[in-house]
């Protein structure tokens, strides 16, 4: 395994740093101000976005992007170290067509909307056109357990009706929002035949095959928006909002992958999306670190800098080993993805340790970071507690850690039961020291 940027990624990384430094931190006070007066996207945004596009900065993040598709076409591993440096500056990301949700639903779209849906969602996603969002969880239920979704739906003569509520679907208040990817559990055997099912059925069938995605236009009668919640009262401009969804009717065309198919293409959204995710979180604990370091050579307590206090200097040394340990990790399922080989367990296994590694490490990282800089760490004068609020929020969302430990932990029980036996050559009982072999000179 060789994680060092290729000569590619290297030339990739100058020209979007570069970029970022000439044009995006100027802005950066501004883009906070128009926020805080309720501009959003500020004015100044499309121009970014089209000198992005100019030079040719734009969907970084798709290896498999079709001849006449704009963007780079790099794979996950060289697109890592972008998304790190692009996660220093949270709103960054959306400037290159980078950013989540829409990511995420742009490779789900890519890989099993039919030729009609690209047309119509894909192709504006990917020019930057419109932005989307992606309806999984839901407030009446765990929704930990994915099997638990309780939206429905329902063929009627040519249209699905859907009934159900979402909430903190992230994008959905962003002005240009135009499409949902629901997840529904569905009502009838195939749903194509306008019959509906029994409880007996649905109690018959695999969990896991029990639901599917539909293609829903925000502006579809019966889809309402209710509210923007905050997350550790930071309410994000671009929303995490409730939805309701009441007798929303869509033509049968929008329904995305084939039936009973929602669980297997939400796992295949999920591994490229995470990656993204956790090399943003590295890149904002690299940042908070940098603060930190340079924070404890300027400030004095009790007749010393920071940096010559042992526990400060304890607390710089763990971060910078936490921070280089994710990103090795990261990488290597970075590295994965783009090999293509590893078994569907494994690779599972891998991307739920990543998650819970990055979410672990931004908050603690963070409040180190916060503790140097003292109250000031607690102010919008940095972007620390902004770094926190998101670090807490991801040891909930896209699933809570202990969903991906026990992922993580019934992969290593099944490889032991695999090798069942093979450890106890290292025991030293004494009925295997009875058993030692005599060997003569």
């Amino acid at each position: 395994m060789d994680f060092s940027p290729s000569p590619q990624a290297r030339q990739w990384h100058q020209r979007l740093q570069a970029f970022m430094d000439r044009y995006l931190l100027p802005y950066n006070a501004a883009w906070h101000q128009s926020v805080k007066n309720g501009e959003f996207p500020p004015p100044f945004m499309g121009d970014l976005q089209a000198l992005a596009q100019e030079e040719g900065l734009w969907n970084l993040f798709l290896p498999g992007l079709r001849p006449g598709e704009p963007g780079s076409g790099l794979s996950h591993l060289d697109y890592a170290p972008l998304a790190e440096t692009m996660g220093r500056l949270p709103w960054a990301a959306e400037v290159f067509n980078c950013n989540a949700p829409d990511s995420g639903n742009m490779e789900l779209l890519h890989r099993f909307a039919n030729e009609t849906q690209q047309a119509r969602w894909l192709a504006p996603l990917l020019r930057g056109e419109i932005r989307s969002a992606f309806a999984m969880s839901e407030p009446d239920v765990a929704s930990s357990d994915p099997t638990n979704l309780q939206t429905t739906l329902r063929a009627d003569g040519d249209d699905w009706v859907l009934n159900g509520r979402k909430w903190f679907i992230t994008g959905a208040a962003h002005p240009h929002c135009k499409l949902l990817i629901v997840m529904c559990k569905n009502e009838g055997p195939t749903g194509l035949d306008g019959q509906e099912a029994g409880p007996a059925w649905t109690a018959g069938q695999d969990a896991h095959h029990q639901h599917s995605m539909v293609l829903v236009p925000l502006d579809t009668p019966g889809v309402e928006v209710l509210r923007n919640i905050p997350v550790v009262h930071h309410l994000a401009p671009e929303g995490h909002c409730e939805i309701l969804l009441r007798q929303v009717r869509i033509p049968k065309d929008h329904l995305l992958g084939a039936w009973g198919q929602g669980f297997a293409m939400a796992q295949a959204r999920l591994g490229p999306g995470r990656v993204h995710h956790c090399m943003r979180t590295i890149g904002q604990c690299e940042l908070a670190l940098e603060m930190a370091t340079e924070r404890a050579l300027e400030r004095s307590v009790f007749g010393k800098h920071l940096s010559d206090q042992s526990n400060v200097q304890d607390w710089l040394a763990e971060s910078r080993l936490e921070i280089d340990q994710a990103r090795l990790l990261v990488l290597k399922t970075a590295w994965m993805l783009d090999l293509g080989d590893a078994p569907p367990a494994e690779l599972r296994a891998q991307v739920s340790g990543i998650k819970v590694v990055a979410a672990r490490l931004q908050t603690r990282v963070v409040d180190r970071a916060m503790q140097v800089f003292g109250a000031m760490g607690l102010s919008p004068d940095t972007p620390l507690a902004y770094f926190w609020t998101w670090g807490r929020a991801m040891h909930l969302m896209d699933g809570p850690d202990e969903v991906h430990l026990r992922t993580l932990a019934r992969y290593e029980l099944h490889k032991a039961r695999e090798r069942m036996g093979h450890t106890t050559a290292y025991f030293t009982t004494p009925e295997q020291m009875r058993a030692v072999p005599h060997v003569s000179a």
